[in-house]
């Protein structure tokens, strides 16, 4: 290998103390993992916020001033007067007690200081390796386009709850989608972004492309988590609990056909929960077949992850429904579809390797 490709100063891996490359991709990728970990939390407590119907407790998008949570009687009084406006207080809520109210807005203050601590923790270290100039070449805008995709992804949070203050007590399911979806977007991407890192620091000559297995899975496994948002947001896990038929039917009286599928699929609870609940069978299917094209010893620890996550995944969705979505078991459902798509993306990316 050339001193170019190890590393020399005009391929921007100098860090100034007279070692070429010094390690920084793997701090880079250490780092990335880190900070999907920081996703996958966001959307476990994302999850939590959406089951106990919290989301809509704070009526204000404050980026930087929202991080201070009421500190006196005078603040607490002055966000439950606020919420006190919202349609979901009147419609749904109307004679909550200050005391209930702080347990909602517990889970929210929470989801979204995490989303700060994820920018935080994203902004503050990209600034330091750049000036350390320890980003290996190439890798810049990429990361700067993954800084963005956060930032966007607080403002769908925010238009979000904004669809839910105004005569509904609940956010649009397809905004909770968006939300939910940009949110693994971004995870999916700050994890192949960590892997191509480990691969530039084992001095890999050529980058980790996304095969058609690869990309079948995550593609039908993303579709299935949207799904899962959907089904979510229009309380559909709880028109069944049943299975494998729903209701004693294997397509379930009053599904609504007519109209477009989008807006059919956003608004008729019995038909997302049909589909989120068979869809799940192909998602696994590929998924099986990405596993079972992962050789080598360094991919079968992946591979046996993909494939116990599948398990799981299943095993947790059947049992969320006939309990009629019991809150931990629904929690439990959304970490492991996290988890799942996590392990599905680096198994792509392993299989990319491999091709």
């Amino acid at each position: 290998m050339t001193q170019a490709a190890q590393g020399s100063p005009s391929s921007g891996l100098w860090t100034g103390n007279g070692t070429a490359n010094s390690g920084r991709p793997r701090a880079l990728a250490n780092w990335l993992f880190a900070i999907a970990g920081l996703i996958l939390l966001m959307v476990v407590i994302g999850g939590i916020t959406r089951l106990t119907e919290s989301g809509l407790s704070i009526t204000q998008w404050k980026p930087v001033t929202g991080a201070i949570p009421p500190l006196s009687q005078a603040d607490w009084q002055a966000e439950f007067d606020a919420y006190r406006h919202s349609s979901q207080y009147v419609l749904m809520n109307r004679g909550m007690t200050l005391v209930a109210f702080k347990h909602i807005y517990f889970w929210e203050y929470l989801h979204r200081l995490i989303g700060r601590l994820v920018g935080v923790a994203f902004a503050l270290p990209l600034v330091w390796f750049l000036v350390k100039r320890a980003v290996p070449k190439g890798y810049v805008v990429r990361l700067v386009v993954l800084f963005l995709l956060g930032g966007a992804q607080g403002g769908i949070g925010w238009l979000m709850v904004q669809s839910g203050l105004t005569d509904r007590v609940n956010v649009e399911p397809a905004m909770l989608a968006a939300h939910l979806g940009m949110a693994l977007v971004l995870m999916a991407a700050v994890l192949w972004t960590a892997c191509d890192l480990l691969d530039e620091a084992r001095g890999a000559v050529r980058k980790a492309r996304l095969t058609v297995a690869g990309g079948v899975a995550l593609v039908l496994l993303f579709v299935q988590i949207l799904l899962g948002a959907i089904t979510a947001g229009l309380h559909a896990g709880q028109v069944a609990n049943t299975w494998p038929l729903m209701n004693d039917h294997l397509v379930p009286d009053g599904i609504q056909w007519w109209g477009s599928l989008w807006r059919t699929i956003t608004s008729d609870p019995f038909l997302v929960h049909f589909l989120h609940r068979w869809w799940a069978w192909a998602v696994a299917l590929a998924l099986v077949l990405l596993a079972r094209r992962l050789n080598g010893a360094d991919a079968r620890g992946i591979a046996s992850a993909i494939l116990a996550l599948v398990a799981l995944q299943i095993m947790l969705g059947i049992a969320t429904v006939i309990t009629g979505v019991a809150l931990p078991l629904a929690v439990c459902h959304q970490l492991v579809g996290a988890m799942l798509l996590g392990a599905a993306v680096i198994g792509a990316h392993r299989a990319g390797r491999a091709a």
